[in-house]
């Protein structure tokens, strides 16, 4: 894969994957780009400090400026004989507090972190209070008003299933297709944190972000809960609600469902 580092003649190159958790509030996004920088670039830098070698990554999920992450997926190949394992307490040593590897394995060199089936988590957290509490100003979006937490449990209950997202997504996706199966849109409240959390086999620029929005219209009364079949139905964007925030966003996970019943995988 070219857009990984030189394989080195004579050498066994093992293909690590990291797991990485991050602050997204200081960055411009995960990928590479040339207007700021990014969770991959510092990434990329990390890795080439310790391994004495330019080395880059290939990122699963490319989060949008603002947005964090506790499980996004990366893979880099390498030459170096170092435990696979311990590839995350020594590059945890070269990474600033707002980004951390969670973990490191090595897996199948033709295993590749996007273009394979995936299952991916997120979460969209409200705080819905008052007051703002600036402990949760990073991560959480506040409301001050009411929101009627169940007709948004019932509206995100429309989302699950296989269904042509259009509605729900930003201008400019790349995608060729905007059917996506979602497995999981729950909403639960604690104290005053509201929690969205979707589950599926991919997801549209903004996608999320816009589902969410749409929910806190549905919350606020503006918009009723037995509307999200007709918006999708619409296939457009004009028909959903506002984008939500960014920084309410967070990454929980990615799973590999076609990798993990193979030998070794889950070891």
């Amino acid at each position: 894969m070219g857009e990984l580092s030189e394989r080195s003649s004579g050498e066994k190159v093992r293909r690590i994957m990291l797991t990485i958790a991050y602050d997204g509030t200081n960055y411009c996004g995960f990928q590479v780009q040339p207007n700021g920088i990014t969770i991959q670039e510092v990434l990329n830098r990390a890795l080439t400090d310790l391994l004495g070698t330019e080395t880059h990554t290939i990122g699963a999920s490319r989060t949008d400026a603002g947005v964090h992450a506790r499980g996004n997926v990366a893979v880099f190949d390498t030459t170096a004989r170092m435990g696979a394992d311990k590839f995350a307490f020594a590059l945890n040593t070269y990474l600033p507090d707002d980004i951390k590897i969670q973990g490191s394995r090595e897996v199948p060199p033709e295993f590749h972190p996007r273009y394979t089936e995936t299952v991916k988590t997120y979460e969209y957290r409200i705080l819905n209070r008052v007051f703002p509490d600036p402990t949760r100003r990073l991560d959480s979006l506040h409301w001050y008003g009411p929101l009627d937490t169940d007709a948004m449990r019932k509206a995100a209950s429309y989302l699950v299933g296989e269904h042509d997202f259009k509605s729900f997504a930003a201008s400019g996706y790349s995608s060729a297709s905007t059917i996506r199966t979602i497995y999981e849109a729950n909403l639960t409240k604690e104290d005053d944190l509201i929690r969205f959390r979707i589950a599926g086999n991919g997801f549209l620029y903004n996608m999320v972000r816009i589902i969410a929005g749409t929910l806190i219209e549905v919350g606020k009364g503006d918009r009723d809960a037995d509307s999200i079949p007709e918006i999708l139905a619409a296939k457009d964007r004009a028909c959903a609600g506002a984008t939500a925030p960014a920084h309410g966003l967070t990454l929980i996970g990615i799973r590999y469902p076609e990798w993990e019943g193979k030998p070794g995988w889950n070891d």
